[in-house]
């Protein structure tokens, strides 16, 4: 193959959901907004759907339109945007659930959709959408004969056990929504493992489901093997790629790969990131251009036909630890250019 391969292990996908649902007190959801965090909304909700779960979130109306036409009719698709304008159509033809997150919002919906279920977006501190609480109180009693289907927010430091915003938070959500009768859901993937006071009705993971950070326990899902275009030898002070920044100081095998930056491989991992040969790690070396990277691979036995970027042994963190990233930017990143094999 002359492009590279992302192997997307499904079945590990559904492991990870099943371990987050025995996890949460109440039950979880399935977070697949952004093309599935960049592996296949259609191919990642079939699978899911199949291994049991029954609530599925997403960014925007669209996204839940492909979704609802890949995993058909039964689950709930909720759309954290809300109802905005243009979404009516989609929200009613694919039977999805908005979050509402503002008073505008809520009396937009009520104009155009007013059969239709809702949900409804609080904002603790984050900031980023729901209703405050002012807001919030102010059209509660509206909101609640409306018999919202669920009340959600959002952690902000989840991800750090000890941060104080959390406790916050929960205290916070608590407040809001006492002695409201509906469903409720506050933790995504690291609320989840702040325990069960943060659990409620629903849970909502997301990046644990796809291997990532921080749910230690979650499988790897991803693999991605770069085709070997060309090796050469590279002699003593002769450099490598764009702008001399890597200089040879001894007789050097070099590999050039297929794949670059234009695939989500980004560039302020030259000389820092390594991938792989079987077991043996190789540097990249020199800038990574648009649709090659320099790779040294003076230690394989044999010149490599292929070398793996992301593996069982190197994962989207490891990978996102040398780009100063996080591993959701690294799998929202990955390009549309990889040819795509599910397993």
């Amino acid at each position: 193959m002359s492009s590279a391969e992302l192997y997307i292990n499904l079945t590990n996908i559904c492991s990870n959901w099943s371990a987050l649902n025995s996890l949460s007190d109440g039950s979880a959801g399935a977070v697949v907004k952004a093309n599935a965090y960049g592996l296949g909304i259609k191919e990642v909700g079939i699978s899911l759907a199949k291994a049991g779960a029954r609530d599925f979130f997403v960014a925007i109306a669209e996204e839940g339109a492909e979704l609802r036409r890949a995993i058909g009719h039964g689950p709930k698709i909720y759309v954290f945007s809300g109802h905005m304008i243009g979404d009516t159509s989609l929200l009613k033809n694919f039977d999805l659930i908005p979050l509402i997150n503002s008073a505008e919002q809520l009396a937009f919906h009520a104009e155009n959709s007013a059969d239709q279920s809702i949900g409804i977006q609080l904002d603790t501190g984050m900031n980023r959408l729901g209703m405050e609480g002012a807001e919030f109180e102010a059209i509660k009693d509206i909101i609640l004969k409306l018999n919202p289907d669920l009340i959600i927010s959002h952690l902000a430091c989840a991800d750090e056990p000890s941060h104080p915003m959390n406790e916050k938070q929960l205290n916070y959500f608590n407040a809001m929504t006492d002695n409201i009768d509906c469903k409720k859901s506050l933790a995504a993937t690291g609320g989840i493992l702040l325990g069960k006071r943060y659990h409620f009705d629903m849970t909502r993971p997301g990046i644990g489901l796809y291997g990532g950070n921080p749910y230690s326990g979650s499988k790897n899902v991803v693999g991605l093997k770069l085709p070997v275009i060309q090796i050469r030898s590279v002699l003593p002070n002769e450099t490598v790629g764009y702008s001399n920044t890597w200089t040879a100081k001894e007789i050097t095998k070099v590999a050039t790969v297929s794949s670059g930056y234009a695939d989500g491989i980004f560039r302020c991992l030259s000389d820092k990131a390594m991938l792989y040969y079987d077991q043996i790690p190789c540097n990249i070396i020199g800038r990574i251009s648009m649709d090659l990277i320099g790779v040294d691979v003076s230690n394989c036995g044999e010149n490599p036909d292929h070398l793996w970027l992301l593996n069982d042994i190197q994962s989207i963190d490891d990978l996102a630890d040398d780009a100063n990233s996080i591993g959701y930017e690294i799998l929202t990143a990955l390009g549309q250019r990889y040819n795509r094999s599910y397993i």
